[in-house]
């Protein structure tokens, strides 16, 4: 891995995506988003799916010009239509609503249809709770998971955020539906690596730590068994419910062709209700109880949601974004 400065690779992909017909602004924000995610450590999410972007944006599955439009409104509920724009600029300016929406009724609400690949789900978590709000929301995806008790995908692996703000670091849980994500899979295969705990199942239906045997059969394990299974399917019908978009049964199964999809987007005030210094207090008194709890390994401390990150954004914007040297070729051969 190359380390490249943060600001080295923002201003790169934001020149990519200058060429692809984005705005300045718009450019330099997607960007960014993508170098965060990096930043970050959501690895598979970040840079390394910066080609597919731009591959998806030459096949016409995003138009870069294209902005979210309101279709209806109610009290602190919105409906949009994504218009196919670019997934992260969409689900940050639907959040940005959420917020806004928040501070006048204390809670607010954005379903968005019609919309792209959302990248790193916990980036809208963090604009939450950066701005003192509880930050909750998901999309549904391409089919990709198998339901419980099935051998092909029928659902998708539909990620969920939320987000909480703390004084002392924000409390912030990106979760899939599966196990291991499909770019979780792609990371440990390329570094040579057995997932920690199983992922999947086999050729012969047993279950496995192999990424690469996981990803040939396409049978992810659901978290949770039958439990990740029917969370996948009532959140994908939320979100197309409120949207009036597509279900993952309507989304083409192609990574290449993954739009159209349907997201929700909440943010809570706490303010609002008042009480903060008790809200906060309650929040740290959690994660010291978190940290005080046994580890099973001497050596590994027990972390809250969010904590890791935090500690990566740190030691990658100090040293440099980790970026493999083949990624970051194709980036400036763009």
């Amino acid at each position: 891995m190359d380390r490249i400065p943060f600001e080295t690779v923002q201003a790169r992909l934001a020149e990519v995506l200058r060429g692809l017909g984005f705005s300045w602004d718009r450019a330099a924000l997607s960007a960014r988003l993508f170098a965060e995610t990096t930043r970050d450590g959501v690895y598979s999410h970040g840079v390394n799916r910066f080609s597919r972007f731009v591959a998806m944006i030459h096949n016409s599955s995003i138009d870069p010009a294209a902005e979210p439009r309101v279709l209806a409104q109610v009290g602190a509920l919105e409906r949009w239509d994504g218009q196919r724009g670019p997934g992260n600029l969409n689900a940050h300016a639907a959040m940005a609503r959420a917020l806004e929406s928040a501070r006048a009724h204390g809670i607010g609400c954005v379903a968005m249809g019609n919309t792209n690949h959302w990248m790193r789900g916990g980036t809208y978590g963090w604009q939450a709770a950066d701005a003192g709000m509880v930050g909750i929301c998901w999309t549904n995806t391409m089919p990709n998971v198998p339901p419980w008790g099935a051998t092909e995908p029928c659902i998708g692996n539909n990620p969920l955020v939320i987000a909480v703000p703390r004084a002392k670091g924000n409390v912030a849980l990106d979760m899939a539906m599966s196990q291991f994500s499909y770019g979780a899979l792609e990371s440990y295969r390329k570094r040579g690596l057995m997932l920690p705990v199983d992922g999947g199942f086999d050729a012969q239906g047993n279950l496995t730590r192999d990424p690469a045997a996981i990803e040939a059969t396409q049978r992810l394990l659901p978290i949770g068994y039958w439990k990740g299974s029917g969370l996948a399917v009532v959140l994908d019908i939320v979100a197309a419910m409120l949207a009036l978009g597509n279900a993952t049964r309507h989304v083409v199964p192609d990574p290449l062709r993954e739009t159209g999809l349907s997201q929700v987007f909440v943010a809570i005030n706490p303010k609002a209700l008042r009480g903060e210094e008790q809200m906060d207090r309650i929040a740290d008194q959690v994660v010291d109880s978190l940290h005080a709890c046994l580890p099973a390994n001497p050596d590994d401390a027990v972390r809250y949601p969010g904590e890791q990150a935090q500690r990566l954004r740190e030691e990658n914007g100090r040293l440099g974004l980790p970026i493999d040297a083949a990624v970051w070729s194709e980036i400036l051969a763009m």
